[in-house]
Order: C-alpha cells, then structure tokens, then sequence
C-alpha cells in the first residue's frame, strides 16, 4: 500500500483533480488561498479502486454485469441492477490495513476539532462534477458510522440513476473510481448555493444567491422555494429579496438530519441578513476570479461562530443557460403585463 491513500485538505491543490475528485482538490486550493472551509481530508480514487479489489467486489460486479444486461429504457431492470451491485458494496468490510488508514485521519481530525466523534459529512468527488448524482450523508459520528456512510457514498456511484445516465450516454454501468471528501460538520443556521452570474440569462453584473434556514440540502434538492436575492456584482450589494415559501427546513438530528415544517415566523422572515449576503458576494467574486469562470457555490453561516461567519462548502464551474431573443423578448412581455 505504498501508494497514498488519503490527505488533508491543506495538502490538495487543483492538480490533484484527478487523484482525490474535483471537489476536494477544489476545496484544498480553497484552503490555499486562505477562504473559510470545513476542516476535513480527502479519500483517494485509489482508495475506492483498492478496497473493490481486495475484498473481491470488482469480479463479483463484473459477473453480475455478464448475467444482468439491461437497456437504458429498462428501468425497473436498471433499479434491479443497482440493488444487487451496490448491495456487494456495502456488504464487503473495508480491508483493516484501509481501515485503520481511515480511521487514523478520523481520530486526528478528532483532535484538531477538540470533539470525541466529531459530526462529519461524506460526500463523493468525481474527477468530473457530477451534481446530484451521487450520494451525501450528513451529521455522521463515530468510526463504525463513518466507515459504513464511506461504503455508501460508494456504492451511489451504482445508483439507478447514475447507471441510466450512463447507459444513455452509450457509456458501461460501471463507472469511474470516485474519491470521497470527510468534512467537519456545520451546524449551519442558514444555507443555500450562490451563482457569480445569472445562470438563467448569463448577465454577468448581477449575482444570484437562494438560501434557507438550517442546511442546504433543502435548497440543493430544488424541492422548495428559498429566499432569493440578486446582488450588484461591482459592489456586492442587494439589489433584489425574494421571499420565499421555504415550506421546510432540514436540521440536525442526534443522528444524521431531520427534514421538518419550517416555523411560521421564519417562513415569513429572509434567513439572511444583507451584510452576510455580501460577504457571500465577496467570496464568491474572490473565486471566480481565482478560478478564473464563473462559480457555483455552496456555503453556510454557521448557528455557533457568530454572525456573518460563512463557510464554503464546495465550489465548482457554474452552468449558464443563456435564453435566446424569443424568451427574453416573451419575458419581458410577461413582465408589461403583470404591472
């Protein structure tokens, strides 16, 4: 095992995209440049490729792929295939030279948090983004829990949507190694994702900011309406506050999250202030510069550290979806009718 297998965040560059996943490579050049994000480290694509090959997993997918040929049309097959092999997955113990590997970061990452079992999120890094596709597990605690939500993590790289997207594509079921970031856990009061230009029309003199209180998953879904603002992007000041709906929040449980009816009184209340959502402005002006593209971000305030104190979750090339004349022109005409 003379290859390495996992590093902290501090020792990741952008360089190392193809060894530990985009994500975490991103957030190593993060901590580079001296930006907030969680404390953590990175498990190596290498990694996921050992551990299916010492414990036998790469021939046992391998064979079911032989007997278990489905078409991408096939869902209830494709659902059927995913079962069974992300089932092989979670069910090999991670070999204990790997383990302990793990584990000792874990214990050092213990330490340098000053908690016995500190809270972690894992979540997947691909060599390419990958949103949504893959799985995230919040609020993980202990050794046995962080080596099973590892498992997981994955095993989601066998999903049934992760399979259909790549049947689709002409692409085999199996795809890619994956690297695996463990990141100290905030306990976010509010959350939510940031555009550094108008990813609907593409205008880059404004910046587009959607949050909720609690974590981000919520808005990360898409499955509610969050608080949107638009911020001048010269001088990172709002220029326009949506309220929105933001019918649940999503908290943190003695285990993992829980997903609850959003109190009355902030439903009805922006769950940002206008200094923190420049501050937000400022970051991410500061990454798209440094990445030299346009960003999407996602970030936190976390409930604990004081106002305004935002932390970055992840960061990566943001995907514009310009409207063509004929549905700005119709929007616009929308927009003299409704005043």
């Amino acid at each position: 095992m003379s290859e390495k297998l996992v590093y902290w965040l501090e020792e990741l560059r952008t360089d190392h995209n193809d060894i530990v996943g985009k994500k975490c490579a991103n957030l190593g050049e993060m901590v580079r440049i001296g930006l907030p994000v969680p404390r953590g480290f990175a498990l190596s694509v290498h990694t996921y490729s050992l551990f299916m090959d010492e414990t036998g997993a790469t021939d046992e997918v391998s064979k079911v792929l032989r007997t278990m040929n489905v078409a991408h049309t096939d869902m209830e097959g494709i659902k059927k295939l995913s079962t069974t092999l992300s089932q092989i997955i979670e069910s090999k113990p991670i070999p204990l030279e790997l383990e302990d590997v793990i584990l000792s970061y874990y214990g050092n990452l213990c330490g340098r948090c000053k908690h016995t079992d500190v809270a972690v999120s894992t979540r997947s890094a691909g060599a390419a983004s990958h949103p949504g596709q893959y799985e995230t597990y919040l609020n993980v605690k202990g050794e046995t829990d962080l080596l099973e939500k590892i498992r997981k993590v994955w095993a989601s790289t066998l999903n049934a949507r992760s399979i259909t997207n790549r049947l689709r594509k002409g692409l085999p079921a199996v795809g890619v190694p994956i690297g695996v970031a463990v990141l100290e856990m905030v306990n976010a009061r509010s959350a939510g994702i940031a555009f550094s230009i108008d990813p609907n029309t593409g205008d880059e003199t404004r910046m587009i900011i959607e949050a909720n209180w609690g974590l981000g998953e919520s808005v990360v879904s898409g499955k509610l309406i969050p608080d949107r603002w638009v911020l001048d992007k010269e001088t990172c000041e709002v220029s326009e506050s949506h309220l929105g709906k933001k019918e649940t929040w999503i908290l943190l449980a003695s285990e993992g999250v829980i997903e609850q009816k959003t109190p009355t009184e902030k439903r009805n209340t922006f769950c940002c202030t206008d200094t923190e959502l420049s501050e937000i402005g400022r970051l991410v002006k500061e990454l798209e510069s440094h990445f030299n593209e346009p960003q999407d971000i996602e970030w936190a305030i976390t409930e604990d550290k004081g106002l305004s104190n935002v932390i970055l979750l992840q960061a990566r090339p943001e995907v514009i979806v310009k409207k063509s004349a004929s549905d700005a022109i119709l929007d616009m005409m929308v927009g003299m009718f409704r005043q």
